[in-house]
């Protein structure tokens, strides 16, 4: 069992400058085929929702709560939709990884760790030589988000769904507390979002 500190308790404890160094391990061949395979697929990011009054609820939920980081209204779209397509595909939260997005790099998407890692989920660039191709660049939208949900997936199924060690893993601080908190807490407080089934039949249950 897992203790998460509560979101606004951790945010007013500990400040969110985090940056991504996942650790380059050896992976076997059939696991390097399968990431290969998961980051390669060019499909076209657009993300199913149950209804298209739930994607226009959605967006209109998180577009303005990107304002601060990223003044272009098209650009916070472009962001919000491809985060929520390569999130699904990889059997993620959207807010999850947003909340990730947020402590790895502030949403800025040329961001550079000093371990080296790079862009908004902050990918080590060992892993393009791993699972992927020389031409493919790490401070692209998507494919920075479709390697940091491949590889979060990844790590998850390492766990068998422990999030919080995953989360250690992605940040290469497995078995410390900080950062699985601090993620968690930008998740809970900022991209929380109910679904609007939940928020039709149990519309006082939000407390917070």
């Amino acid at each position: 069992m897992r203790y998460w500190l509560a979101p606004l308790t951790y945010a007013l404890l500990c400040t969110p400058a985090w940056a991504g160094a996942q650790k380059e391990e050896a992976l076997a061949a059939s696991v390097q085929a399968a990431l290969h395979s998961a980051v390669s697929d060019r499909a076209s990011p657009e993300p199913i929702f149950s209804s298209f009054d739930e994607k226009l609820r959605w967006l209109n939920e998180m577009v303005p709560r990107l304002g601060r980081k990223i003044p272009d209204t098209r650009e916070r779209i472009e962001l919000l939709k491809t985060v929520y397509y390569e999130a699904q595909r990889a059997g993620l939260d959207p807010q999850l990884v947003l909340g990730l997005i947020q402590v790895e790099s502030g949403f800025r998407k040329y961001a550079v760790s000093s371990a080296g890692a790079r862009g908004l989920m902050q990918v080590m660039p060992f892993w393009v030589k791993q699972i992927g191709t020389t031409d493919q660049d790490l401070f692209h939208l998507r494919t920075n988000l479709r390697y940091g949900c491949t590889i979060l997936r990844y790590y998850l199924d390492i766990e068998k769904g422990d999030l919080y060690r995953a989360l250690g893993r992605y940040n290469g601080s497995l078995g410390r507390p900080e950062y699985p908190n601090a993620v968690h807490a930008a998740w809970q407080s900022n991209w929380k979002f109910m679904p609007d089934k939940v928020a039709q039949s149990s519309p006082t249950t939000i407390t917070r």
